[in-house]
């Protein structure tokens, strides 16, 4: 089993930023990745919708053999992740807005999360709040239409631009010092995102943290890779793989080849 690949999914190309630190971390492993684009945005979906195209795409990792599922995806984290793991048998990591980083690194005492509506609507992001943001202020904003850019690759064109301009403006007048990109698709834009607030103002992720619990916890569960050889990426759509491919290879940086999966 423990040669077995780890299963990734987001809803769709965001994921992927969560992968290059998970590859950084363990590039001994093998994973899987799956964008579920014939679904793509999850922000605008109910609670029900996500959770069951999260089943969906669970069920597909675990049929090509996965030993452990990170949900490269805010929205389906809080929408579903609960719901993972009670059902089936594998571990899953999930991913958490750095709220508690943020709120530990504020100055100002006001910290801007990023997120979309969906992950706003659900009851885990304010939990988090509630619990590691005392006494600090912490402004919720949802950011319709960035998923969209960047899976369309437009990563710091004049729409994508705008939307920044648009969605950080309200944070940076209430004082906000830290943004928290609050959707595994907004570290793309994170070059874009400091160009417009500038240097002054600190913006926080958690890609590599999850890489860190989705190591520990393999090593728990003794299903730590074990070679000097280095591992391999496969790569998943439920969308149109041919288009997925031509984006995802200049967001991983180099040639990839996608296979299309039903639904």
């Amino acid at each position: 089993m423990s040669i077995a690949p780890i299963g990734v999914f987001d809803s769709g190309l965001g994921g992927i930023t969560v992968l290059k630190e998970l590859v950084q971390r363990l590039p001994q492993e093998d994973f899987l990745y799956i964008a579920d684009s014939g679904h793509c945005p999850y922000g605008g979906k109910s609670a029900d919708e996500i959770t069951a195209r999260a089943r969906a795409v669970t069920e597909a990792l675990l049929a090509r053999g996965a030993k452990l599922i990170v949900v490269a995806c805010n929205t389906a984290t809080i929408a579903a992740i609960e719901t993972l793991r009670a059902e089936y048998p594998v571990s899953f990591v999930g991913m958490e807005p750095a709220v508690k980083p943020a709120a530990a690194r504020t100055y100002s005492g006001v910290i801007g999360v990023l997120a979309t509506g969906a992950a706003l609507a659900g009851e885990k992001l304010h939990k988090l709040i509630r619990e590691h943001a005392g006494g600090v202020r912490v402004i919720t904003q949802p950011c319709p239409g960035l998923v969209e850019r960047v899976e369309l690759g437009d990563l710091n064109g004049p729409q994508t631009r705008a939307l920044v301009e648009e969605y950080t403006a309200p944070l940076l007048a209430a004082g906000a010092d830290v943004l928290v990109l609050g959707c595994t698709h907004y570290p793309f834009l994170r070059p874009l995102v400091a160009e417009v607030v500038g240097p002054r103002i600190a913006i926080l992720d958690t890609g590599e943290a999850v890489a860190r619990r989705t190591e520990a916890l393999l090593q728990a569960e003794g299903l730590l890779v074990v070679s000097p050889l280095p591992g391999k990426v496969q790569w998943f759509s439920t969308g149109d793989a041919d288009a997925m491919a031509i984006i995802a290879s200049r967001l991983w940086g180099k040639t990839v080849q996608v296979e299309a999966l039903s639904d």
